[in-house]
């Protein structure tokens, strides 16, 4: 199911993936000044092809390399002949058959391998100037793209909602941390996430997601410090039983972001008595 509107310039593709006749997953592909900003997955393709047959493209921008994001990309590269630009830590990965686990292939699909260009400090649309920013926590190849000049800034993963309940086990919440102080510390306006799409106040939300990030690590240091164990702080900070932790068999967890933020203060602890 694909939704087509206009926010601030930038043609929002809103794709929904519907799976046993339920919402498996939101996600959105950005087009502005003839450049694409993530592709959508190939679970979608066969809807974002007549999109992408109609519209005037001359490059892709990938935020990172997972296959939400990059599924249709081989498409866009076969049939369109259109060069794509992602991290150089993404190149590889995107180079290379599906590895990632069967819900996610069952989810977003199988993403076919592309030859996909390590991205400079800067981009060129048509007759725009683009600042790369490397982003990296939810991926080590994840970057955020801002058009200077009107306050736009694609934030790929680094967003998605205000308050993280669960992460994937290599994420990493003091990076994604410091990737939002990064940057907060550049003047923007409006977001364009792909999973929470147009965000008109998005400057004013990413700093809550700052705040309750921060508290949240008082809180687990905290309890920490009383003697509670892994379980029981997970147990008390995210009592909810969240349907993607079985789902995904544990690769996303509200435990993995209690595990987080300990093996980083204990990492700090250790550099600091060094």
């Amino acid at each position: 199911m694909i939704d087509v509107y206009e926010r601030e310039g930038v043609t929002c593709i809103e794709g929904k993936v519907i799976k046993s006749g339920r919402k498996a997953g939101m996600i959105y592909s950005f087009l502005t000044d003839g450049m694409v900003i993530d592709t959508g997955p190939q679970t979608l393709e066969s809807e974002l092809i007549p999109i992408y047959e109609n519209q005037s493209i001359d490059l892709v921008i990938l935020t990172h390399s997972h296959e939400d994001h990059t599924g249709t990309a081989a498409w866009l590269q076969e049939n369109r002949n259109l060069p794509l630009y992602i991290h150089e830590k993404g190149v590889s990965t995107c180079a290379e058959p599906c590895t990632y686990p069967k819900y996610r292939q069952h989810t977003w699909g199988i993403r076919e391998p592309f030859k996909a260009q390590p991205i400079g400090e800067t981009v060129q649309s048509r007759h725009e100037d683009w600042r790369v920013i490397y982003t990296p926590g939810h991926a080590d190849d994840h970057i955020a793209l801002l058009h200077e000049n009107t306050g736009r800034l694609f934030t790929g993963d680094l967003y998605v909602m205000p308050k993280t309940k669960v992460i994937m086990q290599n994420e990493s919440i003091s990076l994604i941390m410091n990737s939002i102080r990064t940057l907060l510390t550049y003047d923007f306006e409006a977001v364009f996430c792909c999973h929470a799409g147009y965000i008109k106040n998005g400057k004013n939300l990413m700093k809550q997601k700052l705040e309750y990030l921060e508290h949240l690590c008082e809180e687990v240091k905290h309890l920490h410090n009383t003697g509670l164990t892994v379980t029981e702080i997970d147990q008390q900070l995210f009592p909810k039983n969240y349907p993607i932790i079985e789902i995904s068999e544990g690769e996303w967890d509200s435990r993995h972001i209690v595990t987080s933020i300990l093996s980083e203060e204990k990492l700090r602890n250790e550099n600091f008595s060094i």
